[in-house]
């Protein structure tokens, strides 16, 4: 079993027992000719005392959005059309803090707004800790049968569950989630491979593979968790064709965005025992309707998008906008870059 040193960068010291962010990447300061122009702040659409005063303490200066407005930040995940529009008015914005990890929801405002003076920043590796957590929670919750325990009303005598520990496991994807799973699942002795873009190896996993090589190591996961960046060349990365290579006694579990996952295939394979279960915390549609065939699914688990909940968020949030706005009035140091190119 490797040892786990994994290149973890937090955005602060955090209180004691409270979650911190966790980051794939060192660091660096962008170059002081490529920085945003200094000025204030403006947080849309509905600002909120915690992130208004994590700009405060930063030395930031929170103002009504105005021709002086350099940067902003933007805590609606809904309200996209809203930023695009905000942007288009406001072509004088330099900065833009999102509110989630994931940008997705943002990917047209992206591409529109592609100019070369427009930073965007990201709460990506904020929320990797309690997301990382739950996907444990759920990877446990699978072995040990618990969607059947659950819908159960009468006493089983049926021997069923495994364990953890020597098992398999494939992650797909790299940033910070992944290597707070990592981190997670040593204790348990797994053997971890990684999937992503390239095959830049990543401290705690025995193997890692790039996207094309996920063919490759399917038939030999116990446990496959999905953790990418929905993008558009990862939409249905596990269809049909990866069910079909998946073993019977594998699970599925997604925590990162639900259109990663093809859900008629999904509900094939679960229906025809090609695995034995899948957990998820997203869908795809989201949420996912009433009556859907996985509601029923006896070896599916759903969770409502909880893996972060507003109270683990807000002050993970608070101290990325921190972070970002002593970055944009001083040294640089923006945490979370968006490359608009790749979509993460």
């Amino acid at each position: 079993m490797p040892t786990n040193p994994e290149r973890r960068v937090t955005d602060g010291p955090g209180p004691a027992g409270q979650h911190r962010a966790v980051l794939a990447d060192e660091v660096a300061p962008i170059p002081e000719g490529m920085r945003p122009a200094r000025g204030p702040i403006a947080v849309l659409p509905r600002p909120a005392e915690v992130f208004t005063a994590a700009v405060r303490a930063a030395q930031g200066e929170v103002t009504e959005l105005s021709p002086a407005t350099r940067g902003l930040i933007w805590l609606s995940y809904a309200q996209a059309d809203l930023l695009g529009s905000t942007l288009a008015a406001n072509p004088q914005i330099q900065w833009v803090q999102l509110p989630w990890a994931g940008v997705d929801a943002f990917s047209a405002v992206l591409a529109e707004q592609a100019r070369p003076d427009l930073l965007w920043t990201s709460a990506k590796g904020a929320y990797a800790q309690p997301v990382a957590e739950h996907a444990l929670a759920l990877s446990l919750a699978l072995l040990r049968v618990l969607p059947t325990r659950v819908r159960a009303s009468t006493w089983s005598t049926v021997p069923e569950g495994r364990s953890l520990y020597g098992r398999s496991v494939v992650i797909i994807g790299a940033g910070g989630i992944a290597l707070e799973l990592i981190r997670l699942l040593e204790p348990f002795g797994t053997r971890i491979t990684v999937v992503r873009r390239s095959n830049r190896p990543v401290p705690g996993a025995a193997r890692t593979v790039p996207t094309s090589g996920l063919a490759d190591v399917l038939p030999e996961a116990d446990l496959v968790i999905v953790a990418a960046a929905l993008t558009e060349t990862t939409r249905h990365l596990i269809g049909a064709a990866e069910f079909a290579l998946m073993r019977p006694e594998a699970n599925l579990v997604n925590i990162a965005r639900g259109p990663l996952v093809d859900t008629e295939a999904l509900v094939a394979a679960l229906a025809a025992g090609s695995i034995a279960g899948a957990a998820l915390d997203v869908t795809d549609p989201e949420p996912l309707p009433d009556g859907h065939p996985l509601w029923s699914e006896p070896r599916c688990l759903i969770t409502p998008h909880s893996a972060d909940t507003p109270e683990m968020t807000a002050p993970l949030l608070a101290e990325r906008i921190r972070l970002n706005v002593r970055a944009f009035l001083d040294d640089g140091r923006f945490v979370g870059v968006v490359d608009a190119r790749i979509g993460y």
